[in-house]
């Protein structure tokens, strides 16, 4: 079954991280660029991250640099999301996705990209 699973989120007061992971079964996470994104209550969804597949850097969205990073674990077919000084307004679901090629923070997608289900996560004091 192809499929993304994100797991990891939580709640944690500020200035505490998470990590978030994506595993991706039935395909190889290696052949995609990896955006990350979230949705907060009220909000759309925004992209934050991508990384990429054939250079290996990480773009941010100017909110979470400096703060947020990605990383893979090829052998895990797995996709990490270091979180650290958490803010409140970090809340959101977390969702991963394949695509193509990284358009800055942004991964370029098409109808056969991937979307994991999302994983939820709160800071709060």
């Amino acid at each position: 079954q192809v499929q993304l699973v994100e797991s990891g989120g939580g709640s944690v007061q500020p200035g505490g991280s998470l990590r978030l992971s994506c595993a991706a079964s039935g395909f190889f996470l290696a052949n995609y660029a990896i955006g990350w994104f979230r949705q907060a209550p009220g909000k759309e969804r925004e992209g934050i991250s991508c990384n990429s597949n054939t250079d290996g850097n990480t773009y941010l969205v100017d909110s979470v640099k400096g703060r947020f990073s990605i990383s893979r674990d090829t052998a895990k077919n797995t996709v990490y999301l270091q979180m650290n000084s958490l803010k409140p307004e970090d809340t959101a679901i977390y969702y991963c996705a394949t695509g193509y090629y990284c358009s800055g923070y942004l991964p370029y997608m098409t109808k056969r990209d991937y979307w994991g289900q999302g994983t939820q996560v709160t800071v709060s004091s």
